[in-house]
């Protein structure tokens, strides 16, 4: 590995597969995860350089404003720290940092089965709720969802974001899809409990969730599942990235 103030270089078979480009809609997520599995797979060890920005943006094809927001998420998460002057750049914390004690270790959590439990659930809720003729009771509390999901403070962002995915579960009339969806939603919870709430993360989720909710309104099936679906991903990116 380089010395700071050298350019870093990563050949093989990690650099071929850590940093390739990222899917783009979920670019900010994927990013982060990309970047943590560098760290966890110790291509970058600890006290060791993260190659300059320019170079990120280029090897994951994402703008150079995602790759900061990625590297100060997780700066301010702990596993990254920035340095000035001369052997400047951004570097691999010496000491990362550990889960929660009450998180279930990974090994112990099926991840694929609980997301992709989520992902038929939720996709699969989004679309037939797309194609109901929904009241306009059920239409404004969609939007009621949406408006508290997007202004809601850091502490209750969870509680409030779960209660918008089950308020578009609700809509369907399917009293057996909510009670699966809410019992899923609490092992993912339980995830999520886990991994620092990322500010770019909470921005990008609510403008999905407007995305979501547009299209069921409007009656777009195909729309609202892919819309979930991309959704869902991101999540997902961020969980398998932090807890694997």
């Amino acid at each position: 590995m380089a010395t700071p103030g050298e350019d870093a270089t990563y050949e093989g078979l990690a650099d071929e597969v850590l940093f390739r480009p990222v899917r783009s809609g979920n670019s900010f997520e994927d990013t982060v995860a990309r970047l943590l599995q560098t760290i966890r797979l110790g291509v970058v060890g600890p006290g060791e350089p993260l190659p300059p920005e320019r170079d990120l943006a280029a090897r994951f094809s994402v703008s150079r404003d995602t790759v900061r927001d990625a590297i100060k998420s997780l700066a301010d998460a702990g596993y990254l720290v920035s340095r000035r002057g001369r052997y400047g750049g951004t570097f691999v914390s010496e000491r990362l940092p550990t889960s929660r004690a009450d998180t279930p270790p990974a090994a112990a959590v099926d991840l694929d089965d609980v997301l992709g439990l989520r992902e038929i659930l939720e996709v699969g809720a989004a679309r037939a709720a797309a194609a109901r003729e929904l009241s306009g009771v059920q239409r404004e509390l969609l939007w009621t969802r949406l408006r508290e999901t997007a202004a809601a403070s850091v502490t209750d962002y969870r509680r409030l974001d779960s209660r918008l995915h089950l308020t578009i579960a609700e809509v369907v009339g399917t009293p057996s899809l909510v009670s699966l969806l809410a019992d899923n939603r609490t092992r993912v919870n339980e995830l999520l409990d886990g991994i620092p709430l990322l500010a770019k993360n909470i921005e990008h989720s609510n403008q999905q969730h407007e995305d979501i909710v547009v299209a069921i309104l409007t009656g777009n099936s195909e729309r609202a599942a892919l819309a979930m679906g991309e959704h869902l991903e991101g999540s997902a990116a961020l969980l398998r990235g932090f807890l694997s």
